[in-house]
Formats: structure tokens, sequence, C-alpha cells
């Protein structure tokens, strides 16, 4: 059968993947772009059923179906505020089929090997393959059937690129879950490592590299058991020792070790179409990690180490008390203001309060008042969480301002009001170099006449950190669920 079909929908596929991840740089485009890659991964399965790979069609439905019916799921019961959850356990998903595909390449190669060495027929190939042996590999159906007239060169590589796809996929795999953990609160968010630390993670990198070695050079696939334990154990320890201020820059650096194994996945399976697009992921979250690095003055090789070199001296204390506030003062506020900014962060998420907000922006906007938006990059729990939420609630995008773009104007504003934020908005970061979050830009509230903070208790938030912006003078506590404390201002306005 001529494949040149499958080819082609590649191509076509590559193409809406590509047109997909650019159009997500936008809100307005966003929508449009999620329909490509709909669109696009239809095409793939479809091209796939019917290219080299065809057969066994019906447990392949069946496969199809039951992840559709889990995917539909999650999709309808899975809150906004789990989404960065979510999207850490999908990466571990991708994580794991690396580690499995490789397993069964290997598996592959040894049940080829010795079907050959049975008939007394050479393997590898040798350059020009005899009759024979041409003949006996008619005899094999789907990966095998490409493995069999693979050289002595192409085994080797394909051997190099099993291993690469089960180092990264169980990396990835282990450091997925425990980030899942971490980000549902299952798992202490405190940054946390094993005696010795970094060494045992250099130990087992090395280890790592010494058993690949061994393997490739023919000794056993014992080897790779042993390099996919030292795998599952790096991913495990890295992650653990990355504090939760840093959980947003973990999400999206797995997302790129999960492009990678893709990748590594493509290269095995010898799939055009998996190579690109894990080289999409792979490439794109890396970018989008140093980037997120960047906006929290972050070393990037220093985060994807586990925070090696982050060690801190004791903070400074703080002096002060906490100031509660009332409904009617917060509403009495926001009427004599002229100009409001609105910062949102995870807090916001949990609550679900991301409506009551929005109209409480229709409210204020309609008594003439300016209101705006503050985002910071690592609002939330994952990269553009913040946006998503406000545009969900038609919250305008031109009043939806970065950190950038809006941090001068907060002395010439009026009312602040931080809605669930906690390290986004720490002084601390300017003033304390002992701070976990030294010299990471934030947005300085604390520069406006005055800061309202809603916040449900006097806890230190996800990532353990105090924040000396609730004890200043021209803060208030706002204390209470966000959702309900939103929502009780609404009538009060005037």
């Amino acid at each position: 059968m001529d494949f040149g079909f499958t080819i082609a929908a590649y191509a076509v596929a590559a193409v809406l993947f590509i047109l997909s991840l650019g159009g997500l740089s936008g809100q307005e485009s966003a929508k449009r772009a999620i329909w490509y890659g709909i669109v696009g991964m239809t095409i793939a399965v479809l091209a796939t059923l019917m290219g080299p790979g065809q057969g066994l069609w019906l447990l392949s439905l069946v496969l199809i179906g039951l992840g559709a019916a889990v995917g539909y799921q999650l999709a309808t019961r899975v809150q906004m505020t789990q989404m960065p959850e979510l999207v850490a356990i999908m990466h571990s998903l991708v994580g794991l089929a690396a580690v499995f595909v490789g397993f069964n390449a290997d598996i592959e190669l040894g049940r080829v090997a010795a079907a050959f060495a049975g008939a007394n027929l050479p393997y590898p190939q040798p350059e020009t393959m005899t009759a024979a042996a041409a003949e006996f590999a008619k005899g094999f159906s789907g990966f095998a059937a490409i493995i069999a007239k693979k050289t002595a060169v192409e085994v080797t590589i394909l051997r190099v690129e099993l291993v690469l796809g089960i180092w990264i996929g169980a990396v990835t795999f282990t450091g997925s879950v425990i980030a899942y953990g971490k980000l549902a609160g299952k798992v202490n968010s405190a940054a946390k490592k094993l005696p010795g630390g970094h060494m045992l993670n250099a130990g087992a990198a090395a280890l790592s590299l010494l058993f690949a070695a061994m393997y490739l050079g023919g000794a056993g696939s014992w080897t790779l058991v042993l390099l996919t334990l030292l795998a599952f154990f790096i991913g495990y320890h890295l992650i653990m020792g990355i504090g939760g201020a840093d959980m947003p820059v973990v999400v999206s650096m797995l997302n790129s070790y999960s492009g990678w194994a893709a990748a590594a996945i493509g290269f095995s399976l010898g799939n055009d179409l998996l190579i690109v697009v894990g080289a999409l992921v792979g490439s794109s979250g890396a970018i989008l990690s140093y980037i997120m690095c960047k906006a929290m003055n972050r070393q990037f090789v220093s985060v994807i180490l586990g925070g090696f070199g982050g060690a801190q001296g004791p903070a400074a204390e703080i002096e002060g008390e906490q100031i509660a506030i009332d409904a009617e003062g917060v509403a009495s506020a926001l009427n004599e203001a002229d100009s409001v900014i609105i910062v949102p962060g995870y807090g916001m998420a949990v609550a679900q309060a991301q409506g009551a907000v929005s109209e409480l922006t229709q409210k204020l906007r309609a008594r003439g008042k300016t209101v705006r938006f503050a985002i910071h990059p690592v609002a939330g729990r994952l990269p553009g969480h913040m946006n998503v939420l406000l545009a969900e609630a038609k919250v305008p995008y031109d009043i939806v301002l970065e950190m950038d773009e809006i941090n001068e104007d907060f002395p010439d504003t009026d009312v602040v009001i931080v809605i669930g934020s906690n390290d986004i908005v720490n002084p601390a970061a300017q003033d304390d170099p002992n701070s976990p979050i030294a010299g990471m830009p934030v947005l300085e509230v604390w520069k406006a006449k005055q800061v309202i903070v809603s916040k449900r208790g006097q806890g230190t938030g996800y990532s353990g950190i105090e924040n000396p912006l609730f004890y200043k003078e021209n803060t208030r506590m706002f204390y209470g669920d966000a959702k309900a404390s939103v929502s009780s201002l609404l009538p009060l306005i005037e």
C-alpha cells in the first residue's frame, strides 16, 4: 500500500499544530488556535491508523474510545483551579509512554535478533541485505518489520534514541507526579532534599551515563532497568527540591521535558510528526521556562537543577500587625476612589471569584472610575493562569495589563485590591536579601494610597513566605472567602 497519504496528512497536521501554538500567544486567537490543535490531532490519529502502523484497528479504536471517555470526564469535572495539577499529571503520562515505548523497542530488537539468529541469518543487516535475509524479514510486521531491515549503525542509533527516551520519560514521569502532588496540596510545597542534596542527583546522573554506556556496549537490558530506576529518582528528587514559589516555572519546565520525551519516541518509532510536535513542545516549554525565570529573577539552570545555589539566610523580622476591614469600609474606599487596580492571584481561582470580580469591575467602570488589572508573569500556579480566568469572566482585554506595563502607575492609584496573592506583591523581594524570593520582580502595590488584601486567613500562603505588605500602615485585610467578600461589595457600590 502507498503511504504517501500518511506523509501528506502528517505535514498538514504539523502545520496545524504550529498555527495552534502560535495562536495561543493571544487571547483573541486562542479559541481558534485550540480548534487548529483539535483538527490537527484528529488528522494525525486517522493518518496513523491508516499508515505504516496499521493493524489491530479494533483494539486501537477501543483504546481511543477509553482515552476519549477519560478525557471527557476530566474536562467536564476539573475546575479551573485544578488546571495546573491536571497539566502536571498529563505530562507524567507522556513521560510514562516514552518509557514504555523505549522498553518495547528494546524487546522488539531482542526478538528480531533472536529470530534471525535462529534462522542462521546475520543481524544487524550488512550494508547490502542478502536475498535470504530480505525474504525472512517479510515475515515481520509493524515496528518489527522496520527493525528487521536496520544495519548495525542504525541499530546503534535506535539504541541511543530509546535510552534517551526512557531516561527523559522517567524523569518527566516522577517529576510530574510530585509536581501534581505539590500543586494539589497532597505533597508539602516546601523545597525538600535528602541528605546529600545535589550530590545525590549528580551521582544518579553519573550512574545513568554509566548504565547507558554499558547498554550500548551490549551488557543487556538489565542496565536499562537500573537506568530507569535512577531516572525515576532524579525526577522525584529534583522536583521535591523546588519550592512552591517556583512551581509555575516547574510546570512549564516539565512541559518541555514531556516534549523532548515525545520527540525521542518519534525517533525510536520513525514517526516524523511525533518528532516535529515533540520538538515544538520541548522548545516552547524551555523558552517559556527561561522567560518566567527572568520574570522571577531566577537562574534557569538553578531552577531546573532543583534550586542549586539557592540557599538563603534568616529572613528579616516583620513588625506591626494586620488590620482588618469590613465590607462597608472597602466599599467606602472604592466609592471615593477615582483609580483602582485589581491584582488577582491563586486565591481568586480557588474561590472561583472571577465572575464576582468581573461584575465589580463593571459597576465601578459604570460610575466613571478607572479600573485595571495587574498581572504578574507567574501569578497563579500555571503560566497565564490569571489571564485565562479573567477571559473566562469576560473581563475586557484592554484593561488587563502585564507587570511591566502597570508597575509605575501604583503611586498614582487610589485603591489596589489584592485578591489571593502573596509572593507577587511581597516587598520582601526588594527589601530582604535573605528572602527566598529576593530579587524577584514584584507588583509594587504598597506604593498606592490604599491597599485592600482579600485573603481567607492570616496564613503565609502556598510558598510559606511571610509578607510584610500585610503589616504596612496603608494596608487593610479583608478576610473571608474571596467570592463571598467581593460579592458583598456589589450592593454597596454607589
